[in-house]
Formats: structure tokens, C-alpha cells, sequence
């Protein structure tokens, strides 16, 4: 077939848009800016157009899928509607897409990409994981051989109800996106609820509150009961977490913190339904993190510079305190955050628990909103925040490998050593790179 892919530069499309072409189908797409998954995309042989074009709909396309964020009245969706050709939004591609695979989809609002990309390197099949495993150095893995996929599952907009799941995991309900669902948490229970109860095998995190009143047969993990002698260590300047797991024995896992080994947990408990613990074990040694969570980008003998993708608080959390083990184990004496809130909707829906999840911070710096389309709203992050030793800037700039935090093109300050750390899910990952 001949695919085209609106919005193509997103991280969950463009591995959609990946699996097609590995699968042998000829696949283009279109994005409004260039970034390095575009360019990743056209290094495997994908043609890619920089903005929104009817001509850019090929002569003789079968399909046209496009990203969540794409409206009906985009010129590439009205082309080829006007043409003929099916137009599938994202979620309604996936029963197409899934429907002849053996899916062990992963869902939550935390964790998922990471179970995923751990239960990647642990299992054999293809993959299409919502961010970059550095075990296979891309979100997306290709194997012909079978007809297992380990996918990561996506509840903000209820696609997971069409991902086909064999394999139902479930790392914690916690209420997110809830926009989708009216802000109506029956409707966000019953959609989780109907997604474990699609598969003939599940996994769920017993511990969450709502996972926890589930009557459905399951493989439960209670963290807390089943998790046992955690212990964090560094293994050439890298973290890894150590873990016993009911009577299987121990397991090492990269990564700092009690989630971690949570999320491995969960996916060890899927695999072994079909693997022995110690293929497992030995397995799990290749799981390497994934980009953009607590991804060490800069390492120096007295700073380093780590970027991460948490945008809630439960993700900033638990990110921190992954941030104070590290930097014990190294020996710094300052954590430095630098947040770009995602979302006004979200950083207002979650105020209180953004104000909390810096605890133990020694310097908060607060940029700009990223406002993922949504209308400016005001918000008295000064006020909010005046119990830290806070910074309001504009931007960062890397100077070399020290950060300079810059407000009205003015540097106000310069990090030059101890744990310097970028939470968003925003642009702030290419300024922590100095690649923007």
C-alpha cells in the first residue's frame, strides 16, 4: 500500500509510520517544522515534506492516517478525502494495524514507555514504544519472525480500547487527560476497566486504587509486598537499581528508584509466562533507559546535565528522588531543576502537587509555559513557588557545558557544576542540547 502520514513527526505516529514501511508498504508523511525524527524517517527511506500541502498527498496513496492534533479542515486531510482515499485518524489506524498480532500493550499515565521499552529488550517481536529504546537505538523494532508486538498503549485519547491487546498491562490508573473523557472518572475507570478485560492475559500494578477493585483473574504485583532489598548502585557512572522479586530471585535493572523496579517488575512478570528467570535476567541487562528519561546528556568529574521528560508531578516525583540518590552516590552538593510547565490546563489541574513534587530541590528555575496550542492562561508562579530559591526566566542557552539561564536576553545566572536537570516535555530538551 502506499501510506501518507499527517503529522508524521510526532513520536507516536512516526512509529506507526516506521512499522509500515519495515513491514514493506511505501509510506511518506508531512510535519510542520523538521526535528531529528523527521530526519530519522527520511533515513529510512520515508519521504517527508516540511508543512502541510495537498500536493503532498501522492498519486495513487491508499490510506491517509493522521496525529491526534490534526484537524478535518487540514489541506492534506480535505485533499484526500475529496480524492477518495480513506482517512484514519491515529487511533482507528491501530485495529488495522494490530489486529492480526499477539499485543502485549502497556498502558498507565506513568511509566508505560518505560515498561515497554524494558519488556522490549527482555522479549523478542517488533515494538513500537512512544519514545527511543537506547537497547535498539529507535522507538520502533522490526521482527518478521513473529507475530508478537510489544506496543505501548496510549489512554489520552482511548486508543488502547484498539490496540488488540493479548496481553493487558497496566502500571497505574492515575486520572490524566481526563479532557477526553469529560472529566467524567467513571468514564476514565470503565475505559481502563474495559481494556483489561479485552485481553485473555493481564498484569496490573495491584497497588493502584482503582487496578486494586478489579475482580477480573490477573497476575497482580503488589510493589510494596513483592518488591523486596532494593539497592541502588553505579556500574561505570551509570545507575541501576537491584531488586529481589517475590522468590525469583534478584534482578538488576538500569535506573535509580522504587518505580523502576516496579516497572521492570511488571514487565518480568509477562515474560515469564512464556520465558525462563533466567533468560529474563540475563535479558534485562540490555535495557539501557530510554531517551529523555533521566537521560545523563553531559558528564563531567564535577557537573552533570541530565534531560527528562516528566511533565506531572507524580513524574517529577518520583524523577527526584531517582536525582537525590544519584547525586549522593556522585558526591555533588546542589540539584538544580529547570521546569518548562506543559500545558496550562495540566500545570492548573495539578498546581498543588507541581508545588510539592520539588521537595528537596536546592534551585528551581520556572520557564515559559509550553502551550501545545492551548490560550495563555495566567499563572502566579512566583507566588505559587516562593518557598524555593526560585528563578522565573525565558530561556536557557548552552554555553559550551554550562547552562546560562537568560530573562529580557539578560543572562542572570550560570550553572557550572552539581546536578543540573530539564523537566518538560516541551522544547526544552533541544535548548538543554544547545541544538535550539
Amino acid at each position: 500500500m502506499k501510506i501518507h502520514f499527517i503529522g508524521i513527526g510526532g513520536i507516536g505516529i512516526s512509529g506507526l509510520a516506521k512499522y509500515m514501511r519495515f513491514s514493506g508498504h511505501e509510506v511518506s508523511g508531512s510535519d510542520m517544522k523538521a526535528t531529528h525524527i523527521t530526519q530519522r524517517l527520511m533515513d529510512r527511506g520515508i519521504t517527508v515534506f516540511i508543512g502541510h500541502d495537498a500536493a503532498n498527498i501522492p498519486q495513487g496513496c491508499d490510506l491517509v492516517i493522521h496525529s491526534a492534533i490534526i484537524r478535518q479542515t487540514n489541506v492534506e486531510v480535505v485533499e484526500a478525502k475529496d480524492r477518495g482515499i480513506t482517512v484514519l485518524h491515529r487511533r482507528d489506524a491501530l485495529n488495522r494495524i494490530l489486529k492480526e498480532k499477539k499485543v502485549y500493550a502497556v498502558c498507565g499515565a506513568h511509566g508505560k514507555s518505560t515498561t515497554t521499552a524494558i519488556l522490549a529488550s527482555i522479549m523478542s517481536g517488533s515494538a513500537i514504544i512512544g519514545a527511543e529504546s537506547k537497547d535498539f537505538g529507535s522507538n520502533v523494532r522490526y521482527d518478521g519472525s513473529t507475530d508478537v508486538m510489544l506496543f505501548e498503549a496510549d489512554e489520552s485519547d482511548g486508543s488502547f480500547l484498539n490496540s488488540n491487546p493479548f496481553c493487558a498491562m497496566v502500571t497505574n490508573a492515575e486520572p490524566e487527560h481526563m479532557e477526553h473523557y469529560h472529566h467524567n472518572i467513571e468514564e476514565f475507570h470503565d475505559a481502563y476497566r474495559r481494556f483489561v478485560e479485552m485481553a485473555p492475559l493481564r498484569v496490573i500494578n495491584a497497588e493502584d486504587p482503582f487496578m486494586a477493585t478489579l475482580t477480573c483473574d490477573a497476575i497482580r504485583l503488589y510493589p510494596s509486598q513483592d518488591i523486596h532489598n532494593i539497592t541502588y548502585i553505579l556500574i561505570d557512572d551509570e545507575p541501576y537499581t537491584r531488586f529481589t522479586l517475590k522468590n525469583m530471585g534478584e534482578f538488576e535493572v538500569w535506573g535509580f528508584g522504587e518505580h523502576i523496579a516496579m516497572d521492570a517488575a511488571l514487565a518480568i512478570l509477562a515474560a515469564v509466562q512464556t520465558m525462563s528467570v533466567a533468560a529474563i535476567r540475563a535479558n534485562l541487562l540490555h535495557f539501557k533507559g530510554i531517551k529523555k528519561r533521566f537521560e545523563v546528556i553531559f558528564k563531567g568529574s564535577d557537573r552533570v546535565i541530565i534531560d527528562d521528560y516528566a511533565h506531572h508531578p507524580t513524574e517529577i516525583k518520583a524523577t527526584m528522588q531517582s536525582l537525590q540518590t544519584y547525586a549522593t552516590l556522585k558526591k555533588f552538593d546542589k540539584i538544580v531543576a529547570i521546569w518548562q510547565p506543559h500545558k496550562y490546563s495540566r500545570t492548573i489541574d495539578n498546581l498543588e502537587a507541581f508545588v510539592s513534587c520539588f521537595e528537596g530541590i536546592d534551585e528551581l528555575v520556572i520557564l515559559p509555559v509550553w502551550r501545545a496550542g492551548e490560550e495563555p492562561v495566567a499563572i502566579d508562579f512566583a507566588g505559587e513557588f516562593g518557598r524555593y530559591n526560585l528563578i522565573l526566566a525565558d530561556k536557557i542557552h548552552r554555553n559550551g557545558d554550562v547552562i546560562d539561564i537568560i530573562k529580557d536576553d539578560t543572562v542572570l545566572t550560570t550553572y557550572t557544576k552539581d546536578v543540573i536537570v530539564g523537566f518538560a516535555a516541551g522544547d526544552l530538551t533541544y535548548q538543554l542540547r544547545g541544538t535550539k
